[in-house]
């Protein structure tokens, strides 16, 4: 198959673009150290045609082997990767030929490839297999990026991956050029990425880690340059490498980054009558890069608008906060090296900054990473003082994969704090183990009172290609707090089991790859596992994920738990018994819960792609403490009619019914439509509706079915009334981003609410609001 599409190419490309002074480096043969030319004065233009004659010189990334669903095999569809590098970019060509099926390609927004084919260059700048940059491209050139990163560690602001860009923190953009375009054998395309845009040691000469994987829409595949196996506990470790790299010049790297924001924002008042409200703010973002692996930030009166709204989730039996990923500008410099396990550091703490200034980098193998902001008076506990936010982490490498961390945070508000420190040891041996340990204590001062607590976890780990397993402990104390950090539950130890076991089908087989997971998680409440008290849950289930070949994929979900309601949930709960008003009486432990799930996705086709879930059983309702019989699903139809146009349904139901007599406990609809239409790479206009239709029932005594009552300040006690919401969301976006830092978004939402759900008979117009959004990005 290679000789004959080597002719085909021969045939569409101009003479000479395979010249035979160019070096191959083949993956399956093991050349996996490239050696790119340093080329001096060779015009190019990054145009998606690799016509000039530089590319010929170039070295080329060839020999490509399937990771995905099946590893160790040679790539179905051909790759070539052309790379050289002048003194101030590295260039790199790909030739991804395609004789199989149609190439998926549309004209999508920044970060929004993942359905399409695509092609990612894993670029480790300093060599130590941990964390690399990951620059994607589209077969028409549009670009993703972010950092990937080994590790179990919580990321600062959330990985916020797309799709299947696994481990990735897509938030973070970067400068770079790329153009491609469709060919008769499949696709090409050009891209030039500045030494400016990244971080490298001061070194010379370099060498830096490289890989590049391939993904396939049509069969979903997933290829590399390097014969990566699954069997191995990191992904990067099995990168190649480009040698001598010399003379990079990345110059004085210093941008300026003014915007102006406006706000008009209206409601109405206690007559019905409209108000509306502007608020005009205008900053600006400074980044200097010191060094070629350091770099200083600060901001002033920072943008922190969130042009893309969190996607809602459903919170009527959920017991604790949420976690949305960080999408803020200031704080994805560098948020990779924030990372700690845990998640100890959570940038959206901070939530309405007057200010900041942070400090990122590498040195001599050691990341450090500085963040220190001050916070306006809304996000105190008192509302009239600014909350000091601090956090430091830094990470030392040992030996080939292995690292040790050290994390400090406080949050300081007047003479009340919240201070933390941890370490963190992570141990990589036998290529296919790890071993991970956390220790931390915080210390807090509230209201005169003083306390300390610690969390600690201990995790082992071994990745094997057909059996591997994840045994973790963890325990946190009720008393410890992470203000800065992102620790939803406390007061816990919990274990954790779970064992895997994989089968992969022959070539062409149907069934392509099962995988098992076989897990069991307990929780004790904290004291009381040290002084041998019962378990408060525990979790047995398995999951299967079945891949089917040409891209579908099943997943079945069978569970079973227990449960025994922890009294400090539920401590301002009360039931009036007619002689008196008395503590609510907890049910024993739940024995006889079970769920299963069911979910199906379909394979991206050339317009269209899908997937649908379900889940039944017995629950535990949370907020009424009873078992309760639960329904869910959920369904996501993507529709792409040209390569212009991306709809986006989305549908998703829950139901509870108390099991004891089967009324109705709460249920949820929640449909939502996303239509975006790309009139450039650099332009689309874009359309979101959501209905949020949400109700519970008045809550009541599992025992006696009285009302259950809410104790409140002053002695006084409420009922738990029924609780309804029919809300409708609409947002209209105009977006206008050449390259990341200089945009123009002009948006309009509103917000509706009805008494009866889907009627659009009475709705009222409850808010609505105008943003404007202008900035641009100078670059020395």
């Amino acid at each position: 198959m290679r000789t004959g599409l080597a002719l085909l190419l021969t045939l569409l490309i101009p003479a000479g673009a395979l010249g035979a002074q160019q070096t191959t480096y083949h993956g399956r043969a093991g050349t996996l150290a490239a050696a790119p030319p340093r080329l001096l004065d060779m015009p190019v233009t990054v145009d998606g045609v690799l016509d000039e004659p530089v590319w010929q010189r170039a070295a080329i990334l060839t020999g490509f082997s399937q990771y995905r669903p099946v590893d160790g095999r040679p790539a179905e569809d051909s790759t070539e990767v052309l790379v050289w590098y002048a003194p101030d970019a590295i260039h790199f060509g790909i030739r991804a030929f395609e004789p199989h099926g149609q190439v998926r390609a549309t004209l999508a927004d920044r970060d929004k490839i993942d359905t399409d084919d695509n092609v990612q260059i894993l670029l480790d700048t300093f060599d130590d297999r941990r964390r690399a940059y990951v620059f994607s491209v589209n077969p028409l050139g549009v670009q993703a990026d972010g950092i990937r990163t080994e590790g179990s560690g919580g990321a600062a602001g959330g990985p916020g991956a797309g799709g299947r860009f696994e481990n990735v923190d897509m938030n973070p953009d970067f400068t770079f050029e790329s153009h491609g375009r469709l060919t008769p054998w499949g696709y090409e395309v050009e891209i030039r990425i500045p030494f400016k845009s990244i971080r490298f040691p001061g070194a010379d000469p370099q060498r830096w880690s490289i890989n590049v994987i391939r993904k396939t829409q049509h069969s979903a595949y997933e290829d590399t340059w390097t014969p990566a196996v699954r069997a191995n506990a990191s992904f990067l470790a099995q990168s190649g490498t480009l040698e001598g790299l010399s003379g990079l010049r990345r110059g004085l790297v210093l941008s300026v980054n003014p915007f102006a924001t406006g706000r008009l924002a209206g409601a109405p008042d206690s007559l019905g009558d409209w108000t509306y409200d502007a608020t005009p703010e205008a900053g600006v973002n400074v980044s200097w890069g010191i060094t070629t692996n350091l770099t200083l930030d600060g901001t002033a009166n920072p943008d922190f608008s969130q042009v893309e709204a969190d996607v809602a989730q459903i919170t009527v039996n959920e017991r604790f906060a949420l976690f949305f990923p960080e999408k803020r500008p200031f704080f994805l410099e560098g948020i990779e090296l924030f990372n700690t396990p845990n998640s100890l550091i959570y940038t959206r703490r901070i939530r309405e900054p007057l200010g900041g200034v942070k400090l990122t980098g590498k040195l001599a193998g050691t990341s450090v990473a500085l963040l220190s902001a001050v916070d306006a008076r809304g996000a105190s506990a008192t509302g009239d003082r600014h909350p000091v936010i601090n956090a430091l982490r830094v990470r030392r490498d040992v030996g080939a994969q292995s690292t040790v961390g050290l994390t400090y945070t406080d949050r300081i508000e007047g003479s009340d704090y919240n201070r933390l420190a941890s370490a963190d040891v992570r141990l990589v041996f036998a290529r296919l183990y790890f071993f991970e340990i956390q220790g931390a204590a915080s210390r807090t001062r509230e209201a005169g009172v003083t306390a300390t607590a610690p969390l600690w976890e201990v995790t082992v780990d071994r990745t094997g290609r057909s059996w591997g397993f994840n045994y973790r402990i963890r325990g946190i104390h009720e008393d410890f707090r992470a203000d800065a950090g992102f620790v939803p539950r406390s007061g816990i130890v919990e274990p954790f089991i779970a064992n895997r076991l994989s089968a992969y089908g022959r070539p062409g087989a149907f069934l392509e790859t099962w995988t098992g997971f076989f897990a069991l998680t307990g929780v004790w409440n904290y004291r009381e596992f040290f002084d041998g008290g019962s378990i408060l849950e525990s979790d047995v289930g398995h999951t299967s994920f079945f891949t089917v070949r040409g891209g579908w994929g099943a997943t079945v979900r069978p569970n079973w738990q227990t449960v025994r309601f922890d009294p400090a949930f539920y401590g301002e709960y009360f039931v009036d018994t007619g002689a008196d008003t008395v503590p609510l009486g907890l049910p024993d432990r739940l024995t006889d819960l079970w769920s299963l799930g069911l979910s199906v996705s379909t394979p991206q086709f050339p317009t269209i792609a899908a997937s649908v879930g379900a889940s039944l059983g017995t629950v535990p309702a949370f907020f009424e403490p009873a078992p309760a019989r639960t329904a869910s699903y959920n369904t996501t139809v993507t529709w792409r009619p040209t390569e212009k146009v991306r709809v986006e349904a989305r549908y998703v139901y829950s139901r509870l019914n108390r099991e004891r007599d089967g009324t109705r406990l709460s249920t949820a609809h929640i449909p939502r439509l996303k239509f975006e239409y790309q009139l450039s790479r650099a332009v689309f206009v874009r359309f979101i509706g959501q209905y949020t239709a949400q109700e519970r029932d008045a809550l009541r005594d599992p025992a006696t079915d009285q009302p259950i009552l809410i104790a409140e300040n002053g002695g006084t006690f409420r009922a738990a009334t029924p609780g309804v919401q029919n809300d409708v969301r609409m947002d209209w976006l105009f977006s206008f981003r050449p390259t990341p830092g200089t945009v123009a978004y002009a948006g309009y939402g509103t917000s509706l609410t009805e008494d009866d759900a889907f009627t659009f008979r009475d709705l009222r117009r409850v808010s609505d609001g105008f943003f404007l959004k202008l900035s641009y990005l100078f670059q020395l």
